[in-house]
């Protein structure tokens, strides 16, 4: 009896010494990944203030495919895509895939939502985030779509499009959607305008290099034109459309729509501009 009472405490003392060292093992290994951590995030804040980009921005495991109508769907739309090379499309087809995963769409006043429909919003999404390392958008969580103009719940005014941070909820009329992708030089792209809203919260929300960057370079545009002479050309040169000037959120939103829909005119008439609108999308690896 008192051989089988000390074989017992013998296995009892062998499962705490297992267990503690299990235990020990786990701080040990939460302790290395926390000090990595630390340290990558030092390095790469250093890299950013001398480059003003991250220090990378593409690393997925598992990669998500698209299907081959799907890209097809993509590359017909958006010539965007048409620059990437092939790897850098697996990139942006994989940031679609998660994007969708992670929002929900609903149409409105009989709108009736596709996969082509969820396909196009999501793509332009990644478009214009592809120069950053977290394109997922938390901030946004459902997309609602009208078939045109709608009267909005909140404003009691009719909206093309709009964006609730409150609300985390997105609201666009297809039909001025379309619009924005169909007439591509006018400079005036709704998806566009109401995805950099999104990227412009988001960036306040949630701490990451890529969303200080944004912040950084749009305070460095705003204070600019802050400045009564480079206010005063800028409005002379009636380049953007009025509606820039409502507020700086919306002249940050504007001009993006002119960084992406003619980059070469925005390049001409405002080098500086564009130059610190690819800063703060990092599209210097594009253009």
């Amino acid at each position: 009896m008192l051989y089988i009472r000390k074989k017992i405490s013998l296995e009892e003392e062998k499962i705490n010494i297992y267990f503690l060292v299990i235990v020990l093992g786990a701080l040990f290994i939460f302790f290395v990944l926390f000090l990595l951590g630390k340290i990558f995030s030092t390095i790469e804040y250093i890299y950013a203030t001398r480059s003003n980009k991250p220090l990378f921005i593409h690393f997925y495991w598992p990669l998500r495919k698209l299907t081959p109508d799907q890209k097809q769907f993509i590359s017909k739309r958006f010539s965007f895509y048409r620059q990437l090379n092939r790897r850098k499309q697996l990139f942006f087809d994989h940031r679609v895939s998660g994007f969708l995963k992670h929002k929900t769409f609903e149409g409105r006043s009989g709108f009736v939502i596709t996969p082509e429909v969820e396909l196009y919003v999501a793509a332009t999404a990644i478009m214009l985030t592809f120069g950053m390392r977290r394109y997922k958008l938390p901030v946004l969580q459902k997309i609602l779509i009208y078939p045109e103009i709608y009267r909005s719940t909140i404003t009691k005014q009719d909206h093309k499009g709009e964006f609730n941070p409150l609300l985390k909820t997105m609201v666009l009329s297809w039909k001025d959607f379309l619009l924005g992708f169909e007439h591509r030089s006018d400079n005036v792209n709704l998806g566009i305008h109401e995805f950099i809203h999104v990227i412009q919260i988001n960036s306040y929300k949630e701490s990451s290099i890529s969303g200080d960057i944004f912040i950084d370079a749009s305070k460095e545009i705003i204070n600019k034109l802050k400045t009564d002479s480079y206010r005063n050309y800028v409005l002379h040169s009636k380049f953007f459309r009025n509606y820039a000037f409502t507020n700086e959120f919306e002249f940050i939103a504007v001009l993006v729509e002119h960084f992406i829909e003619s980059p070469q005119r925005l390049k001409q008439e405002f080098p500086d501009l564009y130059i610190k609108t690819g800063e703060m999308l990092n599209y210097r690896m594009i253009r």
